[in-house]
């Protein structure tokens, strides 16, 4: 059976609109109708409610979620600008009251941004002042640190290394705050295939193991079925899902080892009907299917091949519990 039929038979109007129009390529009166249940389900209400009481931070991860969902209102445009209003006049955000330490932490302007890039608003001048600032604190390699490059720890000293647990594979930075960076220049229809978008990609897919048990875990979050907590931890997760959505967008091709090698594990996890389930919620099963669908549909039109040597790395291995 055809994926895109069963994807039509969810219970989700959100999906059921996704699926038509990404998948079957529709747009039709039954497609245009289900646009218009959108915006007025109460799942979508209550997102907007939210919205309109949301810091630059929470407001971000937000707008991801209504765009996810297919809502198009102008409850977007008012948040966004909003956001703009508390913007720095570097370009960046900060999470408001007394911050102890370092003068910046990467995520708390990767996420704002990548909410507004999600809304339609990439492009805006003062988008882009945020994404030339994202640019303007990479380290050497191309990674994105957690915090400050130059003001960490005494001036003139060497960088502290990222924790263990979000230090990259094959890198200087942060892995949780690289995917952040990455997750905004996706979402810009010029500099998603910039070469510091594919830089940050490459770092990522250095690191090549295989958890089941975390794909879909953006999903998750974007459905509205997991909190989405932390600052510097906001991408701490590694999802391979998520991976995918992202190499993707930056147009890496197939032919990359570590992408090929990663569809041919994922669709060795796709189930007898063509769906994959999610690991923790089988409610999501479409939403992830239609999520890596969309990733491989992508995958086509992609022409960049990255440093695919292997890395060396042991993944973080957490203490065994005591109770």
């Amino acid at each position: 059976m055809n994926v895109g039929t069963l994807l039509l038979g969810d219970p989700s109007v959100s999906l059921r609109w996704r699926a038509a129009r990404e998948l079957e390529g529709a747009d039709d009166a039954e497609v245009a109708a289900w646009r218009a249940e959108i915006d007025q389900s109460s799942a979508i209400d209550a997102l907007v409610s939210r919205l309109a009481a949301a810091g630059p931070y929470d407001a971000g991860h937000l707008l991801c979620q209504l765009a996810y969902l297919g809502y198009r209102g102008p409850a977007m445009a008012a948040a966004v600008e909003r956001m703009f209003a508390v913007q720095r006049a570097d370009g960046s955000w900060s999470v408001p009251g007394p911050i102890e330490g370092p003068r910046f932490i990467t995520m708390h302007t990767a996420v704002p941004l990548r909410g507004i890039a999600a809304a339609g608003f990439a492009e805006d001048s003062r988008a882009e002042l945020a994404y030339e600032w994202l640019l303007g604190v990479r380290l050497q390699d191309g990674s994105w640190p957690a915090g400050p490059k130059a003001d960490l720890g005494e001036a003139g000293g060497a960088i502290p290394p990222e924790k263990e647990y979000r230090r990259l594979a094959r890198g200087l930075g942060c892995r949780s705050a690289t995917t952040g960076a990455v997750a905004c220049l996706a979402m810009h229809p010029e500099r998603r295939r910039s070469d510091a978008a594919r830089i940050g990609v490459d770092h990522l897919l250095a690191r090549e193991t295989r958890d089941a048990s975390t794909i879909g875990w953006e999903v998750s979050r974007l459905v509205g079925l997991e909190r989405a907590m932390g600052q510097v931890t906001f991408y701490a997760t590694f999802d391979l899902a998520f991976l995918l959505d992202l190499a993707s967008r930056c147009g890496v091709s197939l032919q990359d080892r570590r992408v090929h090698d990663l569809v041919d594990y994922l669709e060795g996890l796709r189930g007898p009907y063509g769906l994959w389930q999610h690991p923790v919620h089988p409610q999501l099963a479409g939403w992830l299917t239609l999520d890596l669908e969309t990733s491989l549909h992508r995958l086509k039109s992609g022409d960049w091949i990255g440093n695919d040597e292997p890395a060396d790395f042991t993944p973080h291995q957490r203490g065994r519990r005591r109770y």
